[in-house]
């Protein structure tokens, strides 16, 4: 059974400016999400499953089911704010949705088989496709899951400080915690975060993550039960967000599951700014010219 890869792309993208996630890209106008899938198709996986908001559905639909028709399985899920569906009767007041943790849970119904999750507008590279693909079908339990763990020297922008969660890992390579460090930048020849007004050095190759998961289903029911004590502790709190760390961190700290740190050595890159587009477009062009991607993605 090959395993499932699930796209995270119904964020709003407020930083940015726009809907980033179908940003054109490469040179034929591809987006960051097609160059997931297609190294995603070339690493292994069997399907792809896009959570987004159900008004974006159509827009999506266009864009990529006449592309990956033939060549994987696709499916869309929508991330919504109805409680009910999780045995929640009462009305919580929310502007934006509930976060990754949540979102993943909008594909309980559909993904039957080993998973991942990814961000829909992050560049990872095909070697921790590769990886995950291998964790997946030979090592994934159910309580034995995965991150792929970033070099933070690889994850930078020039244009502004960023958030990373920084992985604390232990000698058998596993994690033991991720502390959110949300003013991580480059200073001089230095990497530096901030806390506090004081500012900590980082080597260049403390592994982060930048939200590259591996579970089997059995994840659901424990995130399931985790968001609805996470929603009634903060219905007076319409900011409050339930992220994909938070199981990370519940499953570690309960010992009901380990998490291996995959390490990749791969370039990392995304568009938190609208000044990292440039940035990205000659990383990708670079790319093409290495012979790592075609000109044309999908002909």
């Amino acid at each position: 059974m090959k395993p499932t890869l699930l796209i995270l792309a119904a964020g709003m993208a407020s930083r940015y400016g726009s809907m980033k996630q179908i940003d054109g890209f490469g040179p034929n106008g591809e987006t960051i999400i097609d160059y997931s899938i297609y190294d995603a198709i070339k690493a292994g996986f069997g399907k792809v499953v896009f959570i987004i908001k159900e008004e974006f559905a159509e827009s999506f639909r266009k864009i990529f089911d006449p592309k990956l028709k033939g060549k994987i399985e696709v499916d869309y899920v929508f991330q919504n704010f109805d409680l009910k569906q999780f045995g929640i009767q009462e009305e919580i007041y929310r502007e934006k949705p509930w976060g990754t943790a949540h979102a993943i849970l909008s594909g309980r119904k559909v993904v039957k088989e080993p998973f991942c999750v990814i961000n829909a507008d992050d560049f990872y590279g095909y070697d921790a496709f590769k990886k995950m693909v291998d964790f997946l079908t030979e090592e994934a339990t159910d309580s034995n899951y995965a991150i792929i763990g970033y070099q933070i020297g690889k994850t930078l922008s020039d244009f502004g400080a960023v958030s990373r969660g920084v992985c604390k890992v232990d000698e058998n390579g596993n994690l033991e915690e991720i502390v959110e460090r949300t003013k991580i930048y480059k200073e001089n020849d230095a990497i530096v975060y901030e806390e506090n007004d004081k500012k900590y050095p980082l080597a260049f190759e403390t592994p982060v993550s930048m939200n590259f998961w591996g579970f089997t289903p059995a994840v659901f029911s424990i995130t399931e039960e985790m968001f609805r004590t996470f929603a009634m502790a903060n219905k007076e709190n319409p900011k409050a967000e339930f992220f994909i760390p938070l199981i990370g961190e519940n499953l570690v700290k309960s010992n009901t599951a380990t998490f291996q740190v995959v390490p990749t050595s791969n370039q990392w890159f995304g568009v938190t700014y609208k000044e990292d587009k440039p940035f990205v477009q000659a990383s990708i062009d670079q790319l093409i010219k290495d012979g790592v991607y075609p000109e044309k993605l999908w002909n």
